[in-house]
């Protein structure tokens, strides 16, 4: 058994290869870079157009966005833009205002957002402000229009 074990590893064509050709999965890229004029967007799109593996580029560049499509690894698009441009870039930060519960919290709102996003919430405080506690639901249901027979007063 054990010179057949080491004629089959010999023989074996699958386990040396596909370590090291592993396909990467298609992925958004979403990248918040400060762009001023028309040569700034250029300057950021075709610092990203050369990539391997992208297959679209997209530059908002009122939403300060660079939206980045493809077989790439988001930490890699990061960093060659950065330096490329030579501009500051970090992930896209905000998600739309519809998702977030207390889109007005401390954590959360930023006036420098575009129009209709808000900063992503992942501190536990700022999460924290979406739940209410039961004393909390029963004292705003108690005087509520929309229960009548909960309050005698009204």
């Amino acid at each position: 058994m054990g010179v057949l074990d080491h004629v089959s590893d010999l023989f074996d064509c699958s386990h040396g290869r596909s370590k090291l050709k592993r396909r990467r999965q298609f992925q958004t890229v979403e990248i918040k870079v400060k762009m001023d004029c028309e040569g700034c967007e250029r300057k950021v799109k075709k610092s990203v157009e050369g990539m391997k593996g992208v297959t679209q580029v997209n530059v908002e560049r009122k939403a300060n966005k660079l939206t980045v499509a493809g077989y790439v690894d988001p930490a890699k698009v990061l960093s060659r833009v950065a330096y490329r441009t030579g501009k500051k870039v970090e992930l896209w930060p905000y998600v739309p205002y519809d998702v977030v519960a207390h889109p007005y919290a401390a954590g959360v709102y930023d006036r420098k957002a575009p129009a209709g996003y808000v900063r992503k919430a992942e501190d536990p405080q700022v999460s924290y402000l979406a739940r209410a506690s039961s004393t909390e639901v029963r004292y705003t249901t108690a005087f509520s229009d929309e229960n009548p027979t909960a309050c005698s007063i009204m």
